[in-house]
């Protein structure tokens, strides 16, 4: 399952709660920011974009005279991968907008307190079952491509005040990964996930709502992500391929100085419940893995991790 929509985490929320009164563009705005995000997967990323503003189809009413597109070009560093990313947001009315990204980059992989962290590399089924990773560093490229559209919303749109901003914000896309050396039908690791990715469509959709405050706790948000192979594995029923995989996360956002901001978010996961395997259940390859139709529900909702993100916008 791979990583939720954290990869610009602070940047999204800035961008989607801080839902004021539109003002007038006299031109193109441009704004660099620093992000750095630790979790106790264990996971760091420094991620640096630069956001540029610029005015398009902007009109008298209130709905439209803050149109325009954002395009922030990106880059992200882990211990185990580098990426390049952009993304490009058009707002053609207050409440709407139509997204568009995209992501490159590769990886390695290295070893942290016993354990292996794999940035990207094929995930094998070994002679005995279990996973086997296959790749060496920069041995292939990642590559990812996002569209979509969302809905978004905020009270104090209508009743203006700094204590009304409760907002709202629901993205629907589809996005198509791959790895280049992924043959059909093979499974990959990126960033040290859990190596069921393939190449192919996925649907991604979440919703999040939240409330603004002019405080030092400058906003509270729930966000509740949902993620689905469009294109699934042959027998893929058999380990719940074909599956929503849902993430929740709380969150609290605090405005430590001007251009600085802290966010702690707590995060729950589905998982699917297996068919026990005595002695390999913990390590056997997902493709070799049957779900428990005899329990009563086949997922259960489990603590994923905490993230721990600074931002500061110069």
């Amino acid at each position: 399952m791979k990583k939720i929509a954290l990869c610009l985490l602070l940047p999204l929320f800035a961008q989607v709660l801080a839902a004021q009164e539109a003002e007038a563009y006299a031109g193109i705005e441009s704004s660099p920011g620093l992000v750095l995000q630790a979790t106790t997967s264990p996971a760091v990323k420094l991620i640096f974009n630069w956001n540029f503003t610029i005015p398009f189809l902007q009109g008298d009413s209130p709905f439209t005279q803050g149109n325009n597109i954002r395009i922030t070009p990106g880059l992200e560093i882990t211990p185990v991968n580098f990426n390049l990313t952009a993304n490009a947001v058009w707002t053609p009315i207050a409440f709407a907008e139509i997204v568009a990204s995209g992501m490159i980059g590769s990886g390695w992989s290295m070893e942290f307190f016993g354990s292996e962290l794999h940035g990207i590399g094929l995930n094998l089924p070994g002679y005995d079952g279990n996973a086997v990773h296959d790749g060496s560093a920069f041995d292939g490229v990642f590559g990812e491509a996002l569209f979509g559209a969302a809905i978004q919303g905020d009270v104090a749109a209508v009743f203006p005040g700094p204590w009304n901003h409760l907002v709202f914000r629901s993205f629907h896309g589809v996005s198509f990964a791959a790895y280049s050396r992924a043959r059909s039908g093979q499974a990959w690791f990126f960033e040290n996930d859990e190596g069921e990715n393939r190449n192919g469509f996925s649907y991604r959709g979440n919703l999040l709502i939240g409330y603004q405050m002019p405080i030092f706790l400058n906003m509270v948000a729930v966000m509740a992500e949902a993620e689905r192979f469009l294109t699934t594995m042959p027998g893929g029923s058999q380990w719940g391929d074909d599956m929503l995989r849902w993430t929740f996360s709380g969150v609290l956002s605090f405005a430590v100085a001007e251009g600085f901001e802290v966010a702690l978010v707590t995060q729950f996961w589905t998982r699917r419940n297996f068919v026990p395997s005595v002695g390999t259940q913990p390590y056997l390859h997902f493709t070799n893995r049957t779900l428990d139709t005899s329990m009563s529900r086949l997922r259960r909702l489990e603590f994923y991790r905490l993230v721990l993100a600074l931002t500061y916008r110069l």
